[in-house]
């Protein structure tokens, strides 16, 4: 009978990932190919006053003109480049400070192992936001650099203790003993076993941080403390909307169906890399 169940699993646990990571990085990928491609061409000047003020859709203006005439589908392209700039940013912040001390606090003392533990519990009690918010605050001023580095340490608790507990659970096992007899360094058991063997979780973990990210990036923009203008980001296209969202709804739905469709995006294609990377799923196919 559960032969049966494994075959019968098989093809749709199969085409559950293909779907899902499919879709995931269609959609993810599609919002790429937008951003790279406002680096040489945009239908219009993002700072020209192209046309009237709060057009509506039309063949010229696809998403109409916001409050000072400008083309705000050339706007909402130049958030798809500043969303994923910042969403790569800060999962490679993140990931280097959160490994590193997730590394760090697995090999260490237990007193200092669980000083660090305790700080991380700290950190991750914070929200997201908040944290980010204090870093910007602290800064010079607020940039698109401050807003990356601010959600990329803000971000790195949630990896740093994901990263501490995968490595001490790899660290139990007998293989790295018998590694270690063999005269193998602690550089190497990190490199050889525990890397390739968390790596798959992390991956996952970043995925999910992208998409946070690129959520932390558009409210702190909303608040006045993210990248200013004349970026274009989603979040200040929803601020600069929120006066004009009744006579003019498209100005704020817009900039929002872009930023859900590209958190939808990432979330399918980080759940879709989470079956690929489970060692059940795998042993099915």
């Amino acid at each position: 009978m559960s032969d049966t169940a494994t075959i019968t699993a098989s093809p749709q646990g199969k085409k559950r990932r293909s779907w899902t990571f499919t879709i995931g990085a269609a959609i993810v990928g599609l919002h790429l190919l937008i951003g790279l491609m406002t680096l040489i061409w945009t239908p219009f000047d993002p700072a020209a006053m192209s046309g009237g003020r709060l057009e509506g859709a039309s063949l010229t203006h696809l998403a109409g003109t916001d409050r000072l005439g400008r083309d705000l589908f050339s706007l909402i392209m130049i958030g798809s480049r500043i969303a994923l700039t910042v969403g790569c940013g800060a999962i490679v912040i993140g990931g280097l400070i959160g490994i590193t001390i997730g590394l760090l606090a697995a090999f260490a003392s237990r007193t200092l192992d669980d000083i660090l533990a305790a700080g991380l519990d700290i950190l991750i009690a914070f929200p997201t936001l908040l944290l980010a918010m204090l870093i910007v605050a602290a800064s010079d001023g607020a940039s698109l650099e401050t807003a990356i580095v601010a959600i990329g340490v803000a971000n790195s608790a949630i990896v740093a203790r994901l990263t501490r507990i995968l490595t001490k659970r790899v660290l139990s096992m007998d293989y790295i003993t018998a590694a270690r007899i063999s005269g193998t360094s602690w550089i190497g058991v990190v490199w050889i076993h525990i890397l390739p063997n968390i790596w798959p979780t992390l991956l996952v973990n970043l995925a999910l941080q992208f998409g946070l990210a690129v959520i932390a990036e558009a409210s702190l923009s909303y608040l006045g403390l993210g990248a200013p203008p004349p970026n274009a980001s989603w979040g200040r296209l929803l601020q600069e909307a929120q006066a004009t969202v009744y006579s003019a709804p498209l100005g704020a739905i817009a900039p929002g169906i872009a930023l859900v469709s590209l958190v939808i995006g990432i979330n399918l294609l980080a759940d879709g890399l989470r079956d690929l990377a489970d060692p059940t799923r795998r042993s099915r196919r």
